[in-house]
């Protein structure tokens, strides 16, 4: 059933879109929201577009609240998607296919018809919480939701205990397939709805796991203390998952092999491939020297192509020293919506990163030729 008032779900908003030159690259520069108040993509390894590239979609809190929102790429209109005063920013999916978003509010999680922008609640969490406390890694919220959005995992915070809830879309069925203590950042396999990669402790970071949650395994062992493994994500075509040996370089791991070989020494620190699998494209911090485009290759000579300057002010005082979490969690104030967290759009030919160069976090896009340059 629809739950909700929603009576501004569906509201059409005058486009705001500017572009420029970057007078380093001669690339052209969009800037999507301009609205005086924190506008932000999803997460670094969530999509920002369906596959057709038809709409972006970002969060706004324009209204007061955060609230879903998309640009119809076409005619450059913005539709406010969500009416709600409980929207757990950071848990929104869009499906590839365009039909739908999807997203936690309250204790509750939900499918909004783009079409219709009727809203239906497909699981009730009760008195859980998807979020633990604090702002990073799995008190973010996020959430996963599989390519043919048949299945969408949540993680939901009980007490000490991580719950790792299935939800079927088609059926409006949800249940519990693992429990841990601590699931975070999960991403279903690109390539296998039967495989979901999530991040535990930050200690003991990147594990994957099957939906009946029987064959959790651990995919990567720190190798010391001094070690900061983090931003984990799925490298399409290739049943391998990327991560950041923070600030090293990246690193990619086979999930059948268990081999690890580096990707690059560039000290990525957001990174994300496009949908072919061939490059990825990464923010930097610490210094922050731009975005950039590197090829995937099993060795550690990649050149990253600088991108674009995002000055994006990088909130988080924690990444300029070793790493801080060996005994334990530490409260960190590192605002997500002032990281750049760049991403490709489905056709290679875009990318959306967030700034807050202007004093307000905006959405932007790097636009590259046919060619993905």
């Amino acid at each position: 059933m629809a739950t909700g008032g929603g009576t501004e779900r569906g509201k059409e908003w005058p486009g705001e879109a500017r572009t420029w030159r970057d007078q380093k690259t001669g690339r052209t520069i969009r800037q999507v929201t301009t609205h005086p108040s924190q506008n932000h993509h999803p997460f670094f390894f969530v999509p920002a577009y369906d596959r057709a590239c038809q709409r972006l979609f970002f969060v706004s809190h324009r209204t007061g609240r955060p609230q879903v929102f998309f640009e119809e790429l076409a005619s450059g209109r913005l539709v406010q998607a969500t009416d709600r005063d409980d929207l757990a920013e950071w848990s929104l999916s869009p499906a590839l296919d365009g039909s739908a978003i999807y997203y936690v509010a309250g204790a509750g999680a939900y499918r909004l018809d783009l079409t219709t922008f009727e809203e239906r609640q497909l699981a009730d969490f009760g008195t859980a919480d998807i979020r633990a406390e604090g702002m990073v890694g799995a008190a973010m919220g996020t959430t996963a939701l599989s390519a043919s959005a048949r299945y969408w995992a949540i993680p939901v915070k009980t007490g000490a205990i991580t719950r790792f809830v299935m939800v079927d879309t088609e059926r409006s069925t949800s249940d519990v397939f693992l429990e841990r203590n601590e699931i975070g950042h999960p991403q279903f396999c690109p390539d296998d709805e039967d495989l979901i990669l999530y991040a535990g402790p930050m200690t003991d970071r990147i594990w994957v796991t099957d939906r009946s949650g029987r064959r959790s395994q651990r995919l990567y062992t720190r190798e010391s203390k001094d070690q900061w493994v983090t931003h984990e994500s799925w490298l399409p075509g290739r049943r391998s998952v990327l991560f950041v040996d923070w600030p090293q370089g990246m690193r990619m791991v086979d999930v059948g092999t268990e081999k690890v070989s580096w990707v690059t020494r560039f000290p990525a620190w957001h990174a994300a491939a496009d949908d072919a699998g061939s490059r990825i494209v990464c923010d930097t911090m610490n210094p922050d020297i731009g975005l950039h485009v590197l090829p995937v290759a099993e060795t550690d000579t990649s050149d990253p192509q600088f991108l674009h300057a995002s000055a994006a002010s990088s909130v988080g005082e924690h990444w300029k020293g070793p790493f801080p979490y060996n005994s334990g969690p530490i409260k960190v104030y590192a605002p997500q919506h002032t990281h750049p967290h760049p991403r490709f759009s489905p056709d290679g030919r875009r990318v959306v990163f967030t700034s807050d160069r202007t004093g307000e976090a905006q959405v932007y896009e790097v636009l590259l030729d046919a060619d993905g340059n």
